[in-house]
Order: C-alpha cells, then structure tokens, then sequence
C-alpha cells in the first residue's frame, strides 16, 4: 500500500480546512455522514471511503503518493476514544 511519503504542513492544512468547509457548503454530503473523508490542499479534490485506509487504497489504486487532510463527514474530529475528542489528523 502506498502511503505519502510528504507530511501536511499547518499551512496545507488551514488551506484543506478551508476547502472543506467550501465543499460542505456547496454539496449534499447526508448520505455520506460518518465517512472518512481526505481533502487534497493543493486540488481540492476530495476522496470519501469507509476508513483512512480505504482512502489510501483509492489513492494506491490511482498510483497517487499525496498527503491528505482526513475529516470524519458530519464530526468536527475524525476519531473519538475513551471519551477524548481528537483534532481531525493531517
């Protein structure tokens, strides 16, 4: 499985949060609700799967090696434990 080999930086991230919030905006996202969801900074485009590596296997099936922004669609953090709410992760 390929994974990014580059980290999202704080300023590609501010950038993806932008974007989602835009695409949020602008498409019905109801049926995808507790999806996972990765934001591409530099494109905007946008992967919806089940898990991260769901995405990930998008991403290897496309031959991209891209960091990703990942959000869980309708939360406003992607994974949730022991009661502690996590920041969505780059």
């Amino acid at each position: 499985m390929v994974v990014a080999t580059v980290k999202l930086n704080d300023v590609d991230a501010r950038q993806a949060m932008k974007l989602w919030d835009e695409y949020q905006r602008t498409h019905d996202l109801s049926d995808k609700k507790g999806q996972a969801a990765g934001i591409d900074a530099a494109t905007g485009r946008v992967w919806f799967g089940k898990s991260v590596i769901d995405i990930a296997r998008q991403l290897e099936a496309e031959e991209l090696d891209i960091p990703l922004y990942f959000v869980r669609v309708g939360f406003p953090y992607y994974l949730r434990r022991s009661g502690a709410r996590l920041k969505p992760c780059a």
